[in-house]
């Protein structure tokens, strides 16, 4: 069984919450907004890391009402290697060879012109049950060999 999957991220909009820390102002109300939005069957928040802080995003719909402090961004897409654990549990050594012999084997490799993004999967009620929430991340790859990608 394969531990990885690969998921194709189309280029889109997100409202950005800014760069901040849980528990920061920005990020509590940018909370408060993602938990106002209706759920769907996917989670449509990301999260990701770029030395500065953490970045939060949402998927932006046409009409979505979005609150004045942050923006709406263009996110670029692209092909992402996905791995899921326990959040806060993973060792990420671990994860990071499962995820480059993964590419290696299918003529991947990695893509550090974006970002590495992750969200929670687990929904509430799940995570009451179970204990412990599910994190997927998501690793930006691209093809080894460009001439095997037709444009």
């Amino acid at each position: 069984m394969q531990n990885v999957r690969i998921y194709e991220m189309p280029d889109c909009k997100m409202v950005s919450s800014g760069i901040g820390m849980f528990g920061d102002e920005n990020f509590e109300k940018f909370d408060r907004f993602l938990t106002s939005q209706a759920p769907s069957m996917f989670p449509k928040d990301f999260l990701f890391w770029d030395q500065t802080g953490f970045h939060w995003l949402y998927m932006y719909e046409e009409g979505m009402s979005v609150p004045e402090e942050f923006d709406v961004i263009d996110f670029k897409g692209g092909l992402y290697a996905v791995a899921t654990d326990i959040d806060q549990k993973t060792d990420t050594e671990l994860m990071k060879s499962e995820v480059d012999a993964f590419l290696s084997e299918n003529g991947l490799e990695r893509d550090d012109s974006r970002p590495e993004l992750g969200n929670i999967i687990t929904s509430p009620l799940a995570g009451k049950i179970m204990g412990y929430e599910q994190m997927d991340y998501y690793t930006p790859i691209k093809a080894k060999d460009p001439t095997k990608v037709k444009e």
